[in-house]
């Protein structure tokens, strides 16, 4: 799902070089989304966690041994931030249409892993589609694509 961030990494910039910045910045920046949703019903649970950390190492290829690290830097930018523009002004900047399709599907994923979705998750998810520049079918099939693949598990 998420070549996301291999798709960052292969962007170059002036240098020919891709940063240890360019990655951080991308990781950080979907970690806070995931971490939002996973909070956004006032709690977060195991599940919830366990499905940040799972994306951000299986499908973001981020070393086990660093996600930690991450889920705390990224937990202690959320809650500093007053709001999430910068993070989904980064991804507008640098992800395509499509990560950022994948970006919601994996924000559903977490909404609906305890098998109900509270009118807030809801709200947050059409927020954050809104921020992402998704349309209205964008993020309605990313829901209904990310219910599948929890029924499948």
């Amino acid at each position: 799902m998420f070549d996301i961030i291999k798709k960052v990494l292969g962007k170059t910039g002036a240098t020919g070089a891709v940063t240890k910045e360019d990655t951080q910045s991308a990781h950080i920046a979907l970690c806070v989304l995931l971490l939002e949703a996973a909070h956004v019903d006032g709690e977060c649970s195991d599940d919830e966690k366990e499905h940040v950390v799972t994306t951000m190492t299986e499908k973001c290829g981020v070393p086990r041994e660093k996600i930690d690290a991450l889920i705390a830097s990224a937990d202690k930018k959320r809650k500093e931030s007053i709001d999430l523009f910068s993070f989904t002004r980064y991804m507008n900047n640098t992800f395509t249409k499509e990560e950022r399709i994948d970006v919601m599907e994996s924000v559903w994923r977490i909404i609906h892993i305890d098998g109900r979705l509270e009118a807030h998750e809801d709200h947050f998810a059409h927020k954050l589609a809104n921020l992402l520049r998704l349309t209205h079918k964008e993020l309605i099939d990313s829901k209904i694509k990310a219910r599948q693949q929890l029924a499948n598990t």
